[in-house]
């Protein structure tokens, strides 16, 4: 009850939480009920602005330049642009604990080793890091995921790794030492969970950077490749168009600013409770 009246009290977390509902329910409800194709559209329907209506079928965010619904294509773009990114996080997040846990924990060699891989990863602009690899390995949405994923693990293996230090060395993880406990299950049952709260904070801080370079990657056309659409090549589509059909940009460049505003408002409410619950 404590914590709903403090979302409740906080203005930034409930227009954060409506705005990641709004698009959560945009990726959910269209492209199950909506009843367009967003990969087909009608050449005599082309560039029509919102609220036409063509052959008796509303489109309410208009249409683009091969006659295509772009509600249907915003809300599949969305979708698709969200999984890569909450796919993405998932494996920066747990190879970014793993290793952040195991160096802080055995120190020595191995802490050098993941550390100087650490240091290497944050020299290299990720942008261009990501453009070299989808350049290489092929635009495709598993390479996509694996690339953006293997790119952001640096940061959490290093607040992991920071937590793992000062837990060590407390009397509980010392006297299951002494007691014959393994090492690998002092960092599952006692290290694990004290950090899985300072790893979820900075995961919501981290998300608008995934949302951003995804729509980046998607926007210089080596990302997932059309007709699929993704909130990144929806832009890079509409970009030629901007003067004729403003709206082609518009929505999808909405949809981009609701998550990473949505993001950035929950990561700062997520931070000032946890400074709260430190005072």
């Amino acid at each position: 009850m404590t914590r709903l009246r403090s979302v409740r009290r906080n203005a930034d977390a409930i227009l954060a939480l409506t705005l990641l509902a709004a698009v959560a329910a945009m990726c959910v409800i269209v492209p199950l009920l909506w009843p367009l194709d967003p990969t087909r559209g009608v050449l005599s329907a082309t560039f029509r602005p919102p609220m036409s209506v063509v052959d008796g079928q509303l489109h309410p965010l208009g249409t683009d330049q091969l006659g295509r619904d772009l509600l249907a294509r915003l809300g599949l773009g969305t979708a698709i642009s969200l999984g890569i990114v909450l796919l993405a996080a998932v494996i920066s997040v747990v190879t970014g604990t793993l290793l952040g846990m195991v160096a802080g924990y055995f120190g020595g060699f191995v802490d050098v080793l993941v550390m100087r891989a650490v240091d290497v990863q944050l020299a290299i602009p990720f942008i261009l890091l990501i453009l070299l690899v989808v350049a290489v390995v092929g635009p495709s949405i598993g390479n996509l995921v694996l690339v953006l994923g293997v790119t952001g693990w640096a940061v959490f293996a290093r607040v992991a790794r920071a937590r793992t230090l000062e837990l060590r060395e407390l009397e509980y993880v010392e006297a299951c030492r002494a007691i014959g406990v393994s090492d690998a299950a002092i960092l599952a049952r006692h290290v694990l969970p004290n950090i899985l709260g300072p790893q979820t904070v900075l995961l919501t801080l981290d998300l608008p950077r995934l949302i951003i370079l995804e729509a980046s990657v998607g926007f210089l056309g080596l990302g997932v490749q059309p007709p699929t659409p993704t909130l990144g090549n929806l832009i890079g589509e509409g970009r030629s168009f901007i003067l004729l059909a403003n709206w082609l940009v518009l929505y999808p460049g909405l949809a981009i600013g609701a998550l990473v505003v949505g993001c950035n408002l929950l990561g700062d409410f997520l931070v000032r409770q946890a400074d709260r619950r430190a005072a």
